[in-house]
């Protein structure tokens, strides 16, 4: 004969369980930050290998290309997977994305002079060091609190 269902000791019920679930949806929808942040590199990187590879475009042009077209897919994503807010006006949310990411890439700049240059670490090594903390400690919060914010209507 199966045992009654009881409530898990381990998680708590009533009102104490709002912030279990908020913490629970924070890390679910950082998980999502970072898969799209690995998914929008692959794009970032395919995109400049394949101008540099097939259109015989030098590395330095076909940088900053691939790092728009990454960009645009993490965008999307953003938008429709990682924080799911299809509602908000894109462009305002663009806009939004576009500052964020310019404040990144020299909060990334920063990381790789303070690593690489200052501290002789091997600059790939110190590159994917400092892009993980910048995603953490800035991409995530403020794309998620300023880029794709829920408005709370009044």
């Amino acid at each position: 004969m199966p045992l009654p269902a009881t409530p898990s000791a381990d998680l708590p019920a009533g009102p104490e369980a709002r912030p279990a679930r908020a913490e629970t949806a924070t890390w679910r929808t950082l998980g999502r930050h970072q898969v799209g942040a690995i998914a929008a590199t692959l794009v970032d990187f395919a995109t400049m290998i394949a101008l540099v590879e097939g259109a015989r475009l030098s590395p330095e042009a076909a940088t900053p290309i691939g790092a728009v077209v990454g960009a645009v897919a993490n965008f999307a994503l953003g938008r429709a997977w990682i924080f799911r807010r299809h509602t908000g006006h894109w462009a305002a949310q663009a806009s939004r994305y576009a500052l964020v990411s310019a404040a990144s890439a020299g909060w990334n700049t920063l990381g790789e002079q303070l690593l690489h240059g200052m501290g002789h670490v091997q600059y790939v090594a110190a590159r994917a060091i400092v892009s993980f903390v910048v995603s953490l400690l800035w991409n995530f919060p403020m794309q998620r609190g300023f880029v794709f914010r829920e408005r709370r209507e009044a």
